[in-house]
């Protein structure tokens, strides 16, 4: 779990997207920056999760925001996902864990009893000078766009 809270520096970090351009926080001086973490393409939560923040995209837009997901899932993946549920934000393939880790929201899980490595589905605000301004880490993935919004 994240010891990261509001008030903290943003980690900096870079990696590539689905299409393989290298983003880097410093990309998003300047802006508003909602960067998601979620633990897998294609699964229930993810996709209601996506599919919540795609349907609210323009208002995140209109209040100044970008988006920008990440997972550890690989860079062909996310252009499925992308693709399957038109997403008009992009996903980072963190499959070297340097973002999550960096986040610190890569760690042990459990399920039906059984432990495993995994991301904790997290998110962070984060303001035009890279400043955390708010840590979402019970993200109610049918509603996240109103947690955020």
């Amino acid at each position: 779990m994240t010891t990261l809270k509001a008030g903290d520096t943003a980690p900096d970090f870079s990696a590539p997207d689905q299409d393989g351009k290298v983003i880097s926080l410093a990309d998003f001086k300047g802006k508003k920056l909602v960067l998601f973490f979620y633990p897998k393409d294609n699964t229930p939560g993810c996709t209601q999760e996506v599919c919540n923040l795609r349907d609210n995209y323009e208002s995140f837009k209109k209040n100044g925001y970008e988006l920008l997901g990440v997972s550890v899932d690989s860079q062909r993946k996310h252009q499925n996902f992308i693709k399957k549920h038109d997403l008009p934000f992009p996903l980072l393939a963190d499959t070297e864990h340097t973002v999550v880790n960096a986040y610190q929201v890569w760690g042990e899980k459990q399920m039906f009893g059984k432990k495993y490595e995994g991301i904790y589905r997290t998110t962070f605000v984060i303001d035009e000078k890279g400043i955390i301004t708010e840590v979402i880490a019970k993200v109610k993935t049918d509603a996240h766009a109103e947690q955020i919004l």
